[in-house]
């Protein structure tokens, strides 16, 4: 008997981007041409996603830069996913920095171990004393609109859009990977002033329970997240982020075997995404 017609995913990216320290294309490229071994697979610009979505049997949101740059067509991305109930890869539910960084103050102010994190005036006594705070907008991404202030402090008529955290004297940063929840590898940056010049970081089960109690208080259960986070001088692991929209994978990091690994568990995601 003949075989049946394969799945067909749109595969959302920017492959112009220039992201500081990274190559979103590279990345990309890698991934669709593993893809394909099961899968037709056809790019798309995030802009264009919305128009295109009918006929594919799911969307595949990979590197497509920060939402702000292009907010209205990622809402009318949403809005269309919603009308014709196309599956997203990840899911758009997720609760960390898909739906903008509010979780940082809600886990801040139930005593997750996160950066302290505040988006109010009247909450800015809450923070530990520091020798500077970091201000950033709470749908921020990739390090846009941050800045660095002597005092905490909000601007009048701010309260709900920006967010405030002191600055955290750190040794290093590191992130780990999961897929459906699943643990894939971990980097991190040894030297605090050189974030994506990455190394391959061996998580002791205290880091892995760490970092996978905010993929279980995540509420995706297919996709891939990444868990990034701190270590104090103290010696202790602070959440600085949770990426579940689209998180880049640092793939030319890994040893071949993690890599393989990696494109083998995706790809068998996305097949039970379909299913």
């Amino acid at each position: 008997m003949p075989a049946g017609p394969r799945p067909s995913v749109l595969f959302i990216t920017d492959l112009a981007y220039e992201a500081r320290g990274r190559r979103y294309c590279d990345e990309d490229i890698y991934l669709t041409s593993r893809l394909r071994e099961e899968f037709d697979v056809a790019l798309c610009h995030p802009r264009d996603a919305a128009a295109l979505l009918d006929g594919f049997d799911a969307v595949v949101v990979r590197n497509s830069g920060p939402v702000l740059h292009y907010q209205e067509a990622y809402d009318a991305f949403c809005a269309r996913v919603r009308e014709l109930g196309v599956r997203v890869y990840n899911p758009l539910h997720g609760r960390g920095d898909m739906a903008g960084k509010q979780y940082l103050v809600d886990l801040s102010r139930a005593g997750h171990p996160v950066i302290p994190t505040v988006d109010r005036a009247a909450d800015l006594g809450l923070l530990p004393a520091a020798a500077e705070y970091a201000v950033k907008p709470k749908l921020g991404a990739d390090s846009v609109g941050l800045r660095f202030i002597r005092d905490a402090a909000l601007p009048e008529g701010e309260d709900g859009t920006l967010l405030v955290q002191p600055r955290i004297d750190f040794r290093y940063e590191v992130s780990f990977y999961f897929i459906d929840r699943d643990f894939q590898y971990a980097l991190y940056a040894p030297h605090p002033g050189q974030r994506w010049v990455l190394e391959p970081y061996e998580p002791s089960a205290e880091d892995l329970g760490f970092a996978r109690s905010f993929v279980e208080w995540n509420s995706l259960d297919h996709g891939i997240q990444r868990v990034d986070a701190c270590r104090t001088a103290a010696g202790e692991l602070l959440l600085v982020e949770l990426e579940d929209l689209n998180p880049y994978l640092s793939l030319d990091r890994v040893a071949e075997p993690v890599r393989e690994a990696f494109v083998t568990r995706m790809k068998a995601s996305v097949r039970d995404l379909l299913a």
